[in-house]
Parts: C-alpha cells; sequence; structure tokens
C-alpha cells in the first residue's frame, strides 16, 4: 500500500467513526443540517405537529442519509470486516514504530 493510498484510507477511517459516534450520541454535533427538502414538507409538518416535530424530522432525514452515505463509503474503502481490522492494525503498527 502506497503513502496516498494509506492517507486516504486514514481519513476516511476517521470520517466513518465520527459518524457512529453522531449516530450514536443520537446526533449531538452541531444543530446544522445542511440539506435540502421540500418546502411544502416542512410547512405542513410546523402546521401540524410544530417546530419541534420539524425539526425532528429533519434530523432524521439527515441521520438516514448520514447512514446510507458513510454505509456506501465503508463498502468503497474496506469491503469487508477483514479488511477494515487490517487496516486498523496496520495505523497502530505504524503509530508505534
Amino acid at each position: 500500500m502506497d503513502e496516498e493510498e494509506y492517507h486516504r484510507k486514514y481519513v476516511n477511517l476517521r470520517i466513518l467513526k465520527s459518524i457512529q459516534e453522531y449516530l450514536k450520541d443520537n446526533g449531538t454535533g452541531s444543530a446544522l443540517h445542511p440539506i435540502r427538502v421540500p418546502d411544502e414538507l416542512l410547512y405542513q409538518m410546523v402546521e401540524l405537529q410544530g417546530p419541534d416535530k420539524a425539526d425532528e424530522l429533519i434530523h432524521h432525514i439527515f441521520s438516514m442519509g448520514l447512514t446510507l452515505w458513510s454505509e456506501r463509503l465503508y463498502a468503497e474503502e474496506f469491503g469487508s470486516e477483514r479488511r477494515l481490522r487490517e487496516f486498523i492494525e496496520l495505523v497502530r503498527k505504524r503509530n508505534k514504530g
């Protein structure tokens, strides 16, 4: 594995780890969810269930998208748990040496 591939995998591993922690903690990161949803969806949610429920819905949509995206990133970068564990072991060895 060359240095460029190692660096790419390492960055993606850190991204996946942060996503895992964000989802595990039920989204206690920043309050900004940079997604676009149909205006009518928000209007109707606010009208029917209030702004808190609309915010919960936006967070839920964001979390679902983040989950799907991270699963695709994992599959593309590592492909299997075995390959992920092998890479983590390589990172540990490099950090010790």
